[in-house]
């Protein structure tokens, strides 16, 4: 897999069967090893490490009802109120960061009301929070460190 501009992790990486696989710390488990996935692990990592917040705090691919439709969110945090803290869209690194992406993680948000927003393929990372009065993006140079 290519380097990110991303901190790299301790990942644990192993060959299967079905091709190569990652261990996800938050679902406790190998996954296969996709370019996402890689980007996710990544994502993972840099908030564990960096932005220290509480693994217990973490969820990863979980389904959200949007609109009636069920959608699944790369990865997602939580206040110890259990308000959400962030939600994450990660793609692969040959994937462009544009409006679509945005307007998907908005999309999710609608359901969510996280009060970050970060998009990244590996290469290119985008934080934001969300004036909901006026339903547009209000970009910030980079995620706090997490309180407790």
């Amino acid at each position: 897999m290519e380097p990110l501009q991303l901190p790299a992790g301790d990942f644990r990486v192993k060959n299967t069967e079905k091709g190569r696989a990652i261990f996800d710390p938050i679902r406790k488990k190998f996954v296969h090893l996709t370019p996402e996935e890689w980007v996710r692990q990544h994502v993972i990592w840099f908030l564990l490490s960096r932005k220290r917040m509480p693994q217990y705090l973490v969820n990863v691919e979980k389904q959200v009802l949007v609109s009636g439709t069920t959608k699944r969110y790369d990865i997602l945090s939580y206040n110890k109120d259990g308000s959400i803290h962030l939600v994450v869209e990660c793609k692969a690194p040959q994937v462009p960061i544009n409006q679509e992406v945005f307007d998907q993680i908005a999309r999710y948000n609608l359901a969510l009301d996280a009060t970050y927003l970060m998009v990244t393929n590996g290469l290119q990372h985008y934080y934001c929070t969300m004036d909901y009065e006026s339903q547009s993006y209000n970009f910030i140079p980079e995620l706090p460190v997490y309180q407790l």
